[in-house]
C-alpha cells in the first residue's frame, strides 16, 4: 500500500517519536524470525508452482531441461482448470442487510455501492487470479487498503492480490488477526522510492530479509531494488481498546509511522482495528493460517502417471526402431543397410541368424497399462474431478437431465470450497464498509446497476454511517450483516431454476384459487428465490393479476 501526503520534509517527525531506529531494528528481527517459521511453506509454494507449469521433472533431480526428454501429462493441470471454472461460474455478490430498522435504507444503498467499488477495483480479475493461487498453493490473500492517491487525491478503497511469499505472520497461529505483528513486503526500484521519499536519497538501505523467489523463465535482476516493509501491529490501550498501527520502513529508515503522528497516535491507522489482509484457505492445516492445495494432493499420482507414461513410450519407441546384433565379420555394407532409401544392400557370403539377428524388444505386460489407468482414476477421484464433473458421459448415461444431475451431485466439493471463499468475501466487504465509514467524508458519485439491467446514479458519503455521535464519539454505530449470493450461475443452476418455475406454474401454484395450498407447500420447501415466488403468489391472491388472465395463461 502506498502512503503519501503525511511526510513533509525533515520536520515530519520533529516531536518525540514512539517509533525510532531501535523499534525498526526490533521489527526487522521479528520479521526474520517470522520468515524462518514460514520457510517450509515458502519452499512448498515454489515447488507447487513448478508442478503447475508442468516442470515437475525438475523437482525429481533431472535437471532444468529434463522436461524435453521426459513424458509430461496434464491431468493435474486439468483438475485445477475445472475447479477454477466452477469458481468463476459462482462469482459472488454481496447484499447488505440491516440489524436495526433505522438502517434499512442505508443497507439498500450500500448493497448497490459495494458492487460498484468491486467493479472499480476490477475484482473479477483479482478473484480469478486468487483462485488459481488458492488451488495451487492452498491459500490466497486479499489486501483491503485505503489508497489516498486514488480519485485524484480524494482517496478510495483498494483491493489487491497479495502473494503469500510477501506476507509474514507469527508462527503457530491459525487466525492471522491473532498475530502480534503482520508484515507485507514489496520490492521497489531504488530510484523510484528515493523520488517519493527524498529523505533517504543517497543513504545505504539494506534489506532485512531475502524474499523467496519463484523459478522464473526470465532473468530477473533485483540488484537495483530495495525491500519496502509495511509493518502492522496492534496496541492495547489503558481503556481496553485495541488499536491497529502501521509503519512503513526500508532498511533502518522510517518512511511513515502512524504512531508518530498525533492524529493517529490514540486512534490507530484504521478505525476497524483489524489487519487489512483476508486469507482464503482451501484445505486447512493446524498451526498455520495457510493450508495446502490440489497440487499437494495430486502430485504423487501425477508423478507415477508420468513415470509410467515415460516407460510405456520408451518401450514403444524402442520397438518401433529395429536394431540388430551383427558379427564383426558379417560382411554387410553398413551404410547401405542403414539407408532405407537404398533398394539393394550388398553383403559378402550368406546371411543367416548367426551373422545378423534383430534385437527383440520385450513388450510391457498388460498390468502396466492397468496400473496407469488406476493412477489416472486415483488422481481424478482424489481431486473430485470425475468424468461427470468434466461434462463427459460414462457408464451408459446418455440423458441430458441425468448427466446434469450427476454433475451437480459431483460438484459438492466445489460448492464446499466456494463457501470458504464466500466467507472471505464477506470479510472483505466488512472491511470495505469500515473504510467507507472512516474515509468517505466527501460526497462522491456512483453508478448503481439495477436488477432490470439498467443503471442509475447516486451520491454517497459516510454521513449516515456516523450520524449518531456525541462530542465526536460514536455511541450507536450502524452495523450490518453481509449475505453473499452467486452473481453468475452455471448452466445447470439456471436450467434447474427454470424447470422449477415451469413445474410450479404447471401444478397451479400461481392460480389464486390455490393460494393457501401453494403457500403451505412453500413453507416446507427450500430453494433460491423462494421469497420472490411467495411474494408473487400473495400479489396474485390480492387481485393484482385478474383470475381470468391466470386461467387464460394456463
Amino acid at each position: 500500500m502506498k502512503t503519501v501526503g503525511f511526510l513533509q520534509g525533515k520536520d515530519a517527525f520533529s516531536r518525540k517519536r514512539k517509533i525510532g531506529e531501535a523499534e525498526i531494528a526490533m521489527a526487522s528481527q521479528i520479521l526474520r524470525d517470522y520468515k524462518r517459521g514460514k520457510a517450509s511453506l515458502e519452499s512448498r509454494i515454489v515447488e507447487d508452482e513448478q508442478w503447475w507449469k508442468l516442470r515437475h521433472w525438475e523437482t525429481f533431480g533431472k535437471g532444468k531441461n529434463a522436461e524435453k526428454d521426459e513424458s509430461i501429462s496434464a491431468w493435474l493441470f486439468n483438475t485445477l482448470a475445472n475447479k477454477h471454472a466452477d469458481a468463476m461460474d459462482s462469482f459472488p455478490e454481496a447484499s447488505v442487510l440491516p440489524r436495526e430498522k433505522d438502517d434499512v435504507e442505508e443497507a439498500k444503498r450500500l448493497s448497490g455501492i459495494l458492487p460498484a467499488i468491486m467493479e472499480h477495483n476490477n475484482f473479477e480479475e483479482i478473484y480469478s487470479n486468487n483462485w488459481w493461487y488458492k488451488l495451487k498453493h492452498g491459500c490466497c490473500a486479499y489486501g483491503v487498503f485505503w489508497n489516498s492517491e486514488a480519485e485524484n487525491g480524494l482517496g478510495d478503497i483498494q483491493i489487491k492480490k497479495i502473494d503469500l511469499l510477501n506476507i509474514f505472520w507469527e508462527p503457530g497461529i491459525t487466525d492471522i488477526q491473532k498475530s502480534r505483528n503482520l508484515f507485507v513486503v514489496d520490492l521497489r526500484d531504488t530510484d523510484v522510492l528515493e523520488s517519493e521519499y527524498p529523505s533517504i536519497r543517497g543513504k545505504n538501505i539494506g534489506n532485512p530479509i531475502d524474499i523467496k523467489q519463484y523459478v522464473y523463465d526470465d532473468s530477473v535482476d533485483v540488484t537495483n531494488k530495495v525491500l519496502v516493509v509495511d509493518w502492522y501491529y496492534k496496541i492495547r490501550t489503558a481503556e481496553g481498546k485495541t488499536l491497529l498501527h502501521y509503519c512503513k520502513f526500508a532498511g533502518e529508515h522510517i518512511l511513515f509511522s502512524s504512531e508518530n503522528l498525533e492524529e493517529y497516535e490514540r486512534r490507530g491507522w484504521y478505525d476497524h482495528g483489524e489487519y487489512p489482509i483476508v486469507l482464503d484457505c482451501l484445505f486447512p492445516e493446524e498451526g498455520t493460517p495457510a493450508g495446502f492445495g490440489f497440487v499437494a494432493v495430486t502430485k504423487n499420482p501425477q508423478m507415477y502417471i508420468d513415470k509410467l507414461n515415460n516407460a510405456i513410450l520408451e518401450n514403444t519407441l524402442m520397438a518401433a526402431k529395429p536394431r540388430y546384433f551383427a558379427k564383426i565379420s558379417a560382411g554387410v555394407n553398413e551404410n547401405e543397410f542403414l539407408d532405407w532409401s537404398r533398394p539393394i544392400v550388398h553383403v559378402e557370403g550368406d546371411i543367416n541368424e548367426e551373422r545378423l539377428r534383430p534385437i527383440t524388444v520385450s513388450q510391457l505386460p498388460p498390468s502396466c497399462i492397468s496400473i496407469l489407468k488406476m493412477k489416472i482414476d486415483e488422481l481424478k477421484e482424489t481431486s473430485s474431478n470425475s468424468d461427470f464433473n468434466r461434462g463427459a458421459a460414462a457408464n451408459g448415461v446418455t440423458a441430458a437431465s441425468a448427466i446434469a444431475a450427476l454433475q451437480e451431485a459431483g460438484n459438492k466439493v466445489s460448492r464446499d470450497m466456494l463457501k470458504t471463499t464466500y466467507r472471505a468475501y464477506t470479510a472483505i466487504n466488512y472491511l470495505c464498509i469500515e473504510l467507507i465509514r472512516q474515509f468517505y467524508t466527501e460526497l462522491r458519485s456512483f453508478r448503481i446497476n439495477r436488477i432490470d439491467g439498467g443503471y442509475e446514479f447516486t451520491d454517497y458519503s459516510n454521513r449516515n454511517l456516523r450520524r449518531d455521535m456525541k462530542d465526536g464519539a460514536i455511541f450507536r454505530k450502524p452495523v450490518f450483516d453481509i449475505a453473499v449470493k452467486t452473481q453468475k450461475k452455471s448452466p445447470y443452476s439456471r436450467l434447474a431454476q427454470n424447470e422449477l418455475a415451469k413445474e410450479l406454474f404447471r401444478i397451479g401454484f400461481f392460480d389464486p384459487r390455490n393460494t393457501m395450498q401453494a403457500l403451505s407447500a412453500l413453507e416446507i420447501m427450500d430453494f433460491e428465490g423462494k421469497g420472490a415466488i411467495e411474494a408473487k403468489i400473495r400479489e396474485i391472491s390480492q387481485g393484482n393479476l385478474p383470475v381470468e388472465n391466470t386461467e387464460r395463461i394456463g
